[in-house]
């Protein structure tokens, strides 16, 4: 990604702003330098256009609501922040950014970066790394002890992308989303097949996705089909696809077990913490919860039924709280508060 400074608009900016410098970058260099947009270019002419993964999709939705408030930012401006050492870098992603020049600046690290604070012990001492950013509070919470300055962001939501259809051009009742990643040899039999068990038995027309097999396309034409979606994750750091699909006005039926972060890499030999969630963000607007399957046996046809009522409102909720201009707000305010506390020494 080059180099870029994005001008502000002049009919949405408010006053004079700081000017972020924002870096991002999807690939780290393999075997020369540069090698990176040559192993992009060759993947593209090869397979097509790849589909935007959950990275990408946060620092394009920062991207988008900063342009909205008219707030200017520069992308991958190594020359630049060189030259200004006073100035915050503000390193969205990945880790090996940190490795590509000798960053004098400050730096708000996040939130594609490391997964937990025992992945670098030694970050903090190495980099001048000031603050980081994660995607919402449970995350926070756990990785506060390695990284006491931190705070919760969500990236917006871009609402003019994901919303409603037509409600008659709905055929299908559910969407059944899957992105059960650990443990799926037991879960399977005892959570996912009773699902789809129950919705036959009703007569319930259902699709599924399951997370990675799908392109961003694929999943909007699912969610203007579907009435309803049932979310199956075992824990989710902000959730995006089902904020788009909270966003795109679909009720959602989530399984939200709680309890120890479980990613196999970490529990429970490296990392215990209790407190994850599957719907970070959410209220009682969004849909229903459920914590294992005699939870959704339970719960299923009171979901169903206040579906059918109109008692959810999942698209004003993110309305409210996860627009991209408030993500990007966030942010920016987030950039000079760190700023603010460093010239304050």
């Amino acid at each position: 990604m080059s180099a870029t400074l994005h001008p502000s608009r002049p009919e949405t900016a408010r006053g004079e702003r700081t000017v972020l410098n924002l870096f991002f970058e999807e690939k780290d260099n393999r075997w020369f330098r540069g090698d990176r947009h040559l192993r992009t270019w060759a993947r593209r002419l090869l397979l097509g256009k790849p589909w935007i993964n959950g990275q990408q999709r946060v620092f394009l939705n920062l991207c988008a609501g900063l342009d909205r408030l008219g707030i200017r930012y520069r992308v991958n401006d190594y020359g630049y922040i060189r030259k200004h050492p006073d100035e915050l870098a503000c390193i969205i992603g990945r880790p090996f950014v940190l490795d590509w020049i000798d960053w004098k600046n400050p730096i708000l690290l996040g939130v594609a970066s490391y997964n937990h604070p025992i992945d670098d012990p030694d970050l903090l001492t190495r980099y001048p790394i000031k603050h980081i950013v994660v995607p919402c509070q449970w995350y926070a919470d756990m990785c506060r002890p390695g990284w006491p300055n931190i705070d919760a962001w969500p990236v917006g939501i871009d609402t003019d992308a994901w919303t409603p259809p037509v409600a008659e051009r709905k055929s299908v009742d559910v969407l059944l989303y899957d992105k059960i990643l650990w443990d799926r040899d037991r879960l399977e039999p005892d959570l996912i097949e009773p699902i789809r068990a129950r919705l036959r038995a009703e007569g319930r027309t259902f699709e599924e996705i399951r997370y990675g097999s799908y392109n961003e396309q694929d999943y909007r034409a699912a969610l203007a089909r579907c009435r309803t979606m049932i979310f199956l994750s075992q824990n989710e750091s902000q959730g995006i696809a089902c904020l788009q699909a909270l966003a795109s006005g679909l009720p959602v039926f989530a399984w939200d077990r709680g309890g120890p972060w479980r990613d196999p890499n970490y529990f429970p030999h490296r990392v215990r913490f209790d407190g994850v969630s599957s719907v970070p963000y959410w209220d009682d607007r969004c849909g229903m919860k459920f914590v294992d399957a005699e939870g959704f046996r339970s719960r299923w046809s009171e979901f169903w039924s206040q579906t059918g009522a109109g008692q959810f409102q999942p698209r004003q909720y993110v309305l409210d709280n996860l627009t991209l201009e408030k993500g990007a707000l966030h942010y920016y305010e987030i950039a000079q508060a760190v700023m603010q506390r460093l010239s304050a020494r």
